[in-house]
């Protein structure tokens, strides 16, 4: 099971982590490819509001690129099974890499955005399909620890990233285009490790009807004594459904039967985007130069909140025993305290010199927060809300509203720091309480539940008390 988490991991949410963070460390150096690229091409130089434009695409599309993953994702994992789209998905990763590796000695800078569109496809379809995968594959007991695979290898990503794009390793002028090309290598990794395990047992007996590879799937996984308690499971839930086939994302939402499931996941999928964590990291930089570290060290401080990821999706593993609700509450109420102290330390930055440590203090305690709840058990969630029928359709929906809600919180953010400045801090801590307050009223606990026995906790919600 570890090993196949591992497999899983490192060609999935390992790749969106590490292509969101690889981009920052070679800035400049794209801008002055671009500059000399245009001047090589059209004997001019390049105008600074098209050179902060092309930026911007370069930057941006790949979260249009995970849009478009996310909306076919779920059609991938219905028709290629769970396994199979991951390992389709790595030959576009490959052709990404590729393409964003060839830009600079071909002098084209098309190729750059098509590599950036195309990674976010890759990404966009990893995030989706991942979770699906190993909420399957997972028995019930450790179904929750296991599901933080996409949360460890997520964040792992992005401290990789940062590693990597140090200006001592790949993030120096000479060496950026191998910086954007290494995202091959997890494909590569991926291709290798992952066929020697099975497709999700669940996707074989209810989508396929063939009991004797689940059976074979299930002895891999679970053990030869272990695997009947979830073969029994899964035959509960396939007699459920009753030959229900996979669901299209439209006919959830007018399925009465998933409607407060589905109302659960857009807001839980929302605040995880908008409840200030960009806003954090954008304000980092400001703390740490503020708490007085030298301009030339804040990248390796900044390592920090990697780790920081990184200790709190692994500590995280430990919702096994806690719980999802306790888990996502207590971070969502803990964002809204640390936004609290943030938004008084950055206002009296100036009065007393111990203020900007307390600044610095808030940064990592709020990144912890946000590892332990809504960073860490979000998708754990998504995946054990839904049966199999409707389990990909929701991912897709899951995966369209993040990444519409991650290209507008890139879109807006910079209009709302410049108008509120560190006031922005109250429209996220409002936001995180409002998430809290509504997981408290209504999502129950699903820590060792069948999905069946899910379902029936929301069957009341869903269909009034008296259902």
């Amino acid at each position: 099971l570890f090993l196949a988490v591992c497999a899983v991991g490192i060609g999935g949410t390992f790749q969106y982590g590490y292509n969101v963070s690889i981009i920052n460390a070679p800035t400049q150096h794209i801008h002055k490819f671009l500059n000399e690229t245009w001047s090589s091409r059209y004997h001019k130089e390049l105008n600074a509001d098209l050179l902060t434009f092309l930026w911007s695409v370069i930057a941006s599309i790949f979260s249009l690129g995970g849009l478009c993953g996310a909306l076919i994702g779920g059609s991938m994992a219905i028709r290629l099974g769970r396994k199979g789209a991951l390992l389709m998905n790595n030959i576009i990763a490959i052709l990404a890499s590729i393409l964003m590796g060839i830009s600079f000695p071909t002098g084209l800078f098309e190729l750059l955005i098509a590599g950036r569109f195309l990674i976010g496809i890759n990404s966009g379809i990893g995030f989706c399909v991942q979770p699906i995968y190993i909420g399957e594959f997972a028995p019930k007991h450790l179904r929750g620890g296991l599901a933080m695979g996409t949360s460890i290898f997520l964040t792992g990503g992005i401290l990789t990233g940062q590693i990597i794009g140090l200006r001592e390793l790949l993030g120096g002028e000479k060496h950026w285009p191998l910086l954007l090309s290494s995202s091959c290598i997890p494909a590569l990794a991926q291709l290798l490790f992952l066929p020697w395990f099975p497709e999700s047992p669940r996707y074989l007996l209810i989508d396929r009807g063939d009991e004797l590879s689940c059976a074979k799937a299930l002895k891999r996984f679970h053990g030869s004594s272990e695997y009947r308690r979830e073969m029994e499971d899964i035959q509960r839930e396939c007699f459920a459904l009753d030959g229900e086939k996979p669901k299209k994302p439209w006919q959830l939402f007018t399925d009465r039967a998933v409607r407060w499931q589905l109302i659960t996941v857009i807001v839980m999928t929302m605040g995880q985007q908008l409840s200030g964590i960009n806003a954090i990291y954008f304000y980092a930089t400001y703390v740490f130069e503020q708490a007085g570290i030298v301009a030339d060290k804040i990248p390796y401080v900044t390592l920090g909140t990697g780790v920081c990821e990184c200790l709190t999706a692994l500590s995280c593993v430990r919702s096994n025993y806690v719980g999802r609700r306790c888990l996502i509450i207590g971070g969502y109420l803990l964002m809204t305290l640390w936004c609290t102290v943030l938004t008084f330390s950055l206002t009296y930055q100036d009065l007393y010199s111990w203020v900007p440590y307390m600044s610095m203090m808030c940064v990592f305690a709020f990144i912890l927060s946000f590892g332990l709840g809504p960073g860490g058990i979000t998708n754990t969630l998504t995946a054990e809300l839904f049966v199999q029928s409707s389990r990909p359709a929701a991912f897709m929906i899951a995966g369209t509203v993040s990444w519409i809600s991650f290209f507008t919180v890139g879109m807006l953010f910079p209009f709302i720091v410049n108008g509120l400045k560190q006031y922005c801090f109250v429209v996220f801590l409002l936001e995180c309480f409002f998430v809290a307050a509504f997981i408290f009223l209504i999502i129950p606990e699903t820590k060792n539940k069948s999905f069946l026995e899910i379902k029936k906790e929301f069957h009341k919600l869903n269909f009034g008390r008296n259902a």
